[in-house]
């Protein structure tokens, strides 16, 4: 009964438009008034939301937001683009790898799929427009494509999943992230490979080679970031959350001073910015964690996996159906409250199953990657269509196959642990 008006009240608020933050404090709140008196429900849900925030690993989201405003408005985009274009421009249909190339590198670099689609598709859309591919496409590629950097690091999904799985190195999530996030771009990819021999677009001119020398050397230090901090983290030089600042302190430097894109009066509004999305993000980490402590007081994790193992004692057949979930889930909620609420009901079952914790966060940040760009709550969909002058509607036609390609990405990471574990066993970030 708890479990049914907290699903009700949460429903019905978001179906109204609630901001999603609020949905889950509201209806988590008005749950546990049903069990217990005003006065220790508000203290309670008081406790969880500054109880889930207060966490060292989180001061490392804000950092990495304030690094990835400060490379969007660098300059940074166009100097991947035209690193992108000098090495892979001149294949048919060169343009489409072009910009999922540019879309995963940025995405990657900036932390936010919404950043890379905004910066990237701003550049690549009308472009691919020009050389005849069709507007609708070219919007479905960046949309898609931006998913794939957000299992690059630096990413912050990956560090909101190491807090809720309650204690996954951030550093194996990040090293872990590498491979699926390849696999994903390389799936849309050829996609995009099959569209263009279909249209029978034409290959691009031929960049001589000292083209490619210059583009590589400006896109350089951009990409460098990546390195940066994944190579500090792995030398044991600095910690994830350390890593933050010097992505900050880097960008800054990349940006303002060996760029010359940004002045000191553009700093004001690119920290508000970074303010006002950190803000967000932890909003909704604090009011999901209210709602996960409620889940775990009513033992839902337990409910849950009771059902799955009673509908299947089969392992492939359990993860299929909490992939469905997931993929369901992913159309209407947003990657970090699904993470902070559905991680602590399905790790539980995962592991049971003999899926480790860094797989099943990889597994499960895939999954909602492909919700991003799902309709209708899709956030890179609306600023895709946006730049595209085009509708949502127009545009899941052509993101069909690429839906498609995702899922089959997610499959391989499903039920090949390897492929995410590879990397970190190497690097002795995991036994």
């Amino acid at each position: 009964m708890v479990v049914l008006v907290l699903i009700v009240t949460f429903v019905l608020l978001f179906v109204i438009g609630v901001p999603i933050a609020f949905c889950l404090g509201i209806s988590t709140l008005f749950t546990m008034l049903m069990t217990m008196d005003f006065t220790p429900a508000v203290t309670t849900i008081s406790q969880r939301m500054a109880g889930g925030v207060n966490s060292f690993a989180l001061l490392a989201i804000p950092l990495f937001i304030l690094s990835g405003q400060l490379m969007a408005q660098g300059g940074i985009a166009r100097r991947i683009i035209d690193f992108s274009k000098a090495l892979i421009g001149s294949v048919p249909g060169g343009l489409a790898f072009v910009n999922v190339i540019s879309c995963a590198l940025f995405g990657a670099i900036s932390g936010s799929a919404v950043a890379a689609t905004s910066a990237i598709g701003g550049f690549m859309i009308p472009e691919m427009e020009k050389e005849g591919y069709d507007r609708d496409f070219n919007a479905a590629v960046t949309a898609t494509a931006s998913t794939s950097g957000l299992l690059i690091p630096p990413s912050n999904i990956l560090i909101v999943y190491a807090v809720a799985s309650g204690g996954v190195s951030i550093a194996a999530l990040f090293v872990a992230g590498y491979a699926p996030g390849i696999l994903l771009a390389v799936s849309i990819m050829f996609v995009c490979g099959i569209y263009a021999r279909r249209h029978g677009f034409p290959a691009g001119a031929r960049v001589p080679f000292n083209v490619l020398w210059r583009c590589t050397l400006a896109a350089v230090p951009s990409l460098f970031l990546i390195v940066l901090v994944i190579g500090g983290i792995l030398g044991g030089i600095f910690t994830a959350t350390e890593a933050g600042a010097i992505a900050v302190l880097y960008a800054w430097l990349l940006s303002a001073v060996f760029y010359r894109e940004i002045s000191l009066a553009d700093l004001g509004q690119i920290l508000l910015k970074s303010a006002e999305t950190t803000a967000i993000v932890m909003f909704l980490v604090g009011t999901s964690m209210a709602m996960s402590w409620l889940l775990a007081y009513q033992n839902i994790p337990t409910l849950v996996a009771e059902t799955l193992v009673d509908l299947s004692d089969n392992p492939i057949v359990i993860l299929l159906l909490i992939n469905l979930v997931l993929l369901m889930v992913g159309i209407f909620m947003d990657m970090t409250p699904a993470v902070l609420i559905f991680t602590p009901i399905f790790l539980p079952v995962a592991v049971e199953l003999g899926m480790s914790p860094l797989h099943f966060g990889i597994m499960m940040v895939l999954n909602l990657c492909i919700g991003l760009c799902t309709p209708p709550v899709g956030s890179i969909l609306f600023v895709g269509c946006a730049i595209a002058k085009t509708s949502i509607g127009k545009i899941v036609r052509p993101m069909i196959p690429m839906y498609a390609a995702m899922f089959m990405a997610l499959m391989v990471v499903t039920y090949w642990p390897g492929f995410s574990e590879f990397l970190p066993r190497f690097f002795g970030l995991i036994d």
